[in-house]
C-alpha cells in the first residue's frame, strides 16, 4: 500500500505535469528533452519530499529541478552547448543562486500561455489530423498512450509509433513553439477543441479501470476549453464548447452514488449538480448562440451545447424536451454525419417518439460501425427495455457488458441485463 506522501506525489503530477511539460518546451524548444526533464523532476521528486516534506509550491520545485537537470546537461553534452541560449537568461546560473530563489521566480510564470504554446504546437499543420489529437491528448491532456488507443479503437504500439513519428517530424521541420496568429491559427483552433473535447469525454466516461468518471481530466479539460474560450472570444464554437464542458461537467458529483456505481441522467439527483457551474455552462452557450445569430457561424460544438443545454435547464427528468433535442441530434447528423452521432440520435428520437423509432435508426447504422465499442448495444438494450421486449435487451445488455473495459459501467450494464430478466419472468407471472 502506498504512504500518503507517495499518494501526494501521484496527485501533484496529476495537476502539474502538463504545465511543467509546456513550460519546459517552450524553453528547451526540445519535445523528446522537455519530456526526459520532467521526468527527472518526478524522479527527484519521490526522492526527496517522503524525507523533507512536500514544499509549499510543488509545482514550482518540479520546474526549478527540472530546469537546472537541464542546465547540467547541456554544460556535460559539449555537442547541445549552443542550445543554452535558447533556454534564456533565466537560466543562466547567475540568475538562479538556490532553490529557494528559483522557485520564487517560477511561480510568475506566465504558465497558462505554455500550456496554450503546447496546444497549438501539438496542432501544426505539418501533422496529418490524427497525429495531431493524438499527440496533444498526450502532451497536454495527460493521457497514456493505452487511454489514446482506447478512445480511437486502435492498437497501443500503433499509437505510440504515431506519437513517436509526430514528435520527429516537429523537430525536423524546427515547428515554432511560439503561438499561431492570424490564417493559421483559426487552421489550428479546430483541432485544439477537438482534442480538448476528449480530453473531457475521457474523463466523464472513462474507458477503463475500476471508477466510471475520473474527474481530474474533466476538470483540466474545462480548464483547457476555458483558455481556449478566453484566447477566442468571437468563435461561437469555442465559447460553445467552454459551455458545453462546464454543463456536462456540473452533474459530475450526481454520476456515481455513495458506492461509486453510475447512476444514469434520468435517475440522477439533480439537487447534486454544481449549479453554479452549470449557469457558468448556460451563459457560455447564451454568448455562442449569440455570436452565431450576429453572423460567425457555428458548428458542431454549438449544436452539442445546445443539446446539453436542454438537459440543464429540465429541473426534473420528465421536463426534458426530448423532440427538441431529437431535432437537433437530426442537425448534428447533417452536419458532422457518423456512427457515434447516429447512436446518439437514436436515444433521442427514442425518447421522443417511442422505442421503435429509435431501433430502427441503429438497424440502419452500417455494418462494423464502432467495433469493439459498447455503445450500440447498450443504447439497444435500453430502447428494447422500453419497448416491453426484456430477453432481447437483457441480450444486448449481456453483449454491452461484455465489450466495455470499465468495470463501473460494466457492473451498470450486467445489472441492468438481470433486472430485464426479472421483469420478464414478473410479466410471464
Amino acid at each position: 500500500m502506498s504512504s500518503p506522501t507517495e499518494e501526494a506525489i501521484v496527485a501533484v503530477w496529476r495537476n502539474e505535469s502538463v504545465r511543467l511539460l509546456a513550460g519546459l518546451a517552450r524553453m528547451t524548444h526540445d519535445l523528446d528533452l522537455a519530456e526526459d526533464l520532467a521526468q527527472d523532476a518526478l524522479v527527484a521528486a519521490l526522492e526527496q519530499w517522503p524525507h523533507e516534506g512536500i514544499p509549499r509550491n510543488p509545482g514550482a520545485w518540479l520546474m526549478s529541478i527540472a530546469k537546472r537537470r537541464a542546465i547540467d546537461g547541456f554544460r556535460r553534452d559539449e555537442v547541445l552547448r549552443r542550445k543554452v541560449a535558447l533556454l534564456g537568461h533565466e537560466l543562466e546560473e547567475g540568475e538562479m543562486p538556490d532553490l529557494a530563489a528559483a522557485v520564487e521566480a517560477t511561480a510568475f510564470r506566465p504558465i497558462e500561455d505554455d500550456v496554450l504554446r503546447l496546444m497549438f504546437l501539438s496542432c501544426h499543420p505539418v501533422l496529418a489530423p490524427d497525429s495531431r489529437t493524438v499527440l496533444t491528448l498526450r502532451l497536454v491532456g495527460g493521457l497514456t498512450t493505452a487511454e489514446i488507443a482506447r478512445a480511437y479503437f486502435a492498437k497501443e504500439s500503433a499509437v505510440g509509433q504515431r506519437i513517436s513519428r509526430a514528435k520527429r517530424t516537429l523537430a525536423e521541420v524546427g515547428a515554432s513553439f511560439e503561438l499561431p496568429t492570424g490564417e493559421e491559427r483559426t487552421a489550428r483552433l479546430r483541432d485544439v477543441m477537438q482534442t480538448i473535447y476528449l480530453v473531457f469525454n475521457e474523463g466523464y466516461a472513462a474507458t477503463s479501470g475500476p471508477s466510471w468518471t475520473r474527474p481530474e481530466l474533466c476538470l483540466e479539460g474545462m480548464r483547457l476549453a476555458r483558455m481556449l474560450a478566453a484566447h477566442a472570444p468571437g468563435d461561437p464554437d469555442a465559447q460553445a464548447l467552454q459551455g458545453l464542458l462546464e454543463i456536462q461537467g456540473s452533474r459530475l458529483a450526481a454520476r456515481a452514488d455513495a458506492e461509486g456505481h453510475p447512476v444514469l441522467l434520468e435517475d440522477q439527483d439533480r439537487t447534486r449538480w454544481d449549479h453554479l457551474l452549470l449557469r457558468r455552462g448556460l451563459a457560455a452557450v447564451d454568448r455562442a448562440t449569440a455570436l452565431a445569430s450576429s453572423g460567425t457561424p457555428g458548428g458542431s460544438y454549438l449544436v452539442q451545447a445546445m443539446i446539453a443545454a436542454c438537459h440543464g435547464r429540465a429541473r426534473r427528468a420528465e421536463d426534458t424536451d426530448w423532440a427538441e433535442i431529437a431535432r437537433l441530434y437530426d442537425m448534428l447528423a447533417t452536419g458532422v454525419p457518423g456512427a457515434v452521432i447516429e447512436v446518439n440520435r437514436a436515444v433521442a428520437h427514442g425518447r421522443a417518439f417511442g422505442p421503435d423509432a429509435g431501433l430502427a435508426i441503429l438497424a440502419a447504422l452500417p455494418e462494423g460501425a464502432l467495433p469493439g465499442s459498447h455503445l450500440p448495444a447498450g443504447v439497444r438494450g435500453d430502447l428494447l427495455h422500453r419497448a416491453g421486449r426484456h430477453l432481447e435487451a437483457a441480450a444486448a445488455f449481456d453483449e454491452a457488458a461484455s465489450l466495455t473495459t470499465n468495470a463501473g459501467e460494466q457492473e451498470l450494464l450486467e445489472k441492468r441485463a438481470a433486472a430485464c430478466r426479472s421483469d420478464e419472468v414478473s410479466s410471464d407471472a
